[in-house]
């Protein structure tokens, strides 16, 4: 199965800063020039840009030095829609994301394939999964970049994901989060991406889902300095909030710990310290 790229617009947040020379002198010089050819073959094939992120530089502007990192979040509703049908928490890993990075002084390149989205949420993907893999191989292969697709030795069903119900209706829910989040003043909004809107443009009905991308640059940064491969899903924060079955109002976001110690096989006080300030923060909005 082929998606067929889809040209309704999604609002884009850039925070790139500048176009690089190809000749990759330095790690930073690497990443951009492998992120800038990810960013042309994605634009060539007609993806819908949502966000781009430049994980470094932002935690630079706050004081935090980290390695390279920038990550691209890109879309196709169609090919989102078809997984969604059979698992809707599975918004929780969507849409398409690519992180550029350096590790030990080393340029690399990481996404998010299928395999990872089968076994976390427990899907049986087929075509639809060979689909969204051939579409991020197609948009590697055109840039002329290398990539491996994010760990999945050691996931299981429901890893690292941590879970709310709210005692609110979706739309409030979604307010009172948004409300919290902001409020705190070391944290920018990117983006939120509606499943639901997207589903329905395609006329496939799913249930009200909404996610929610946004970050602090300097703790994110700290929790990235040894650990860059997490920018590519524990970072920016991630936040799905959908309607269940059952009627209650779920809102679901990543373990940072969790993914650092699938990444790296260990985690650090800083991913602990942000599972509580995430959890209390979110807590707090959905009671």
């Amino acid at each position: 199965m082929r998606f067929p790229a889809l040209t309704a617009a999604i609002p884009v947040i850039f925070f790139s800063l500048g176009v690089v020379a190809v000749a990759a002198d330095t790690p930073q010089v690497a990443v951009d020039t492998s992120f800038d050819a990810i960013r042309s073959a994605v634009q060539t094939a007609g993806l819908e840009e949502v966000v781009e992120i430049d994980h470094a530089r932002l935690a630079a502007a706050e004081g935090v030095d980290m390695p390279p990192s920038r990550v691209q979040v890109f879309s196709n509703p169609e090919a989102e829609t078809q997984i969604l049908q059979q698992g809707i928490r599975a918004g929780l890993d969507l849409p398409f994301r690519v992180l550029s990075f350096a590790e030990q002084g080393q340029p690399k390149v990481t996404y998010t394939g299928a395999d990872f989205i089968t076994i976390r949420h427990g899907l049986d993907l087929g075509t639809v999964g060979e689909a969204f893999n051939a579409t991020l191989k197609s948009v590697l292969s055109d840039a002329s970049v290398a990539g491996v697709a994010a760990p999945i030795e050691g996931l299981s069903l429901g890893f690292g994901i941590l879970e709310l119900t709210s005692v609110h209706d979706f739309e409030t829910t979604l307010d009172r989060l948004k409300n919290s989040v902001m409020a705190q003043d070391d944290t920018i909004w990117f983006a939120d991406v509606d499943f639901a809107a997207q589903a329905r443009a395609l006329g496939v009905a799913l249930p009200p889902a909404t996610l929610l991308l946004f970050g602090g640059p300097a703790p994110g940064g700290v929790a990235m300095a040894e650990y860059p491969a997490i920018g590519l899903d524990a970072f920016c924060q991630k936040l799905l909030v959908y309607a269940a079955d059952d009627g209650s109002v779920k809102v679901i976001f990543n373990d940072i710990a969790a993914l650092a110690e699938l990444h790296y096989g260990t985690a650090s006080k800083p991913h602990h310290g942000l599972n509580k300030r995430l959890t209390e923060t979110f807590t707090a909005a959905v009671n």
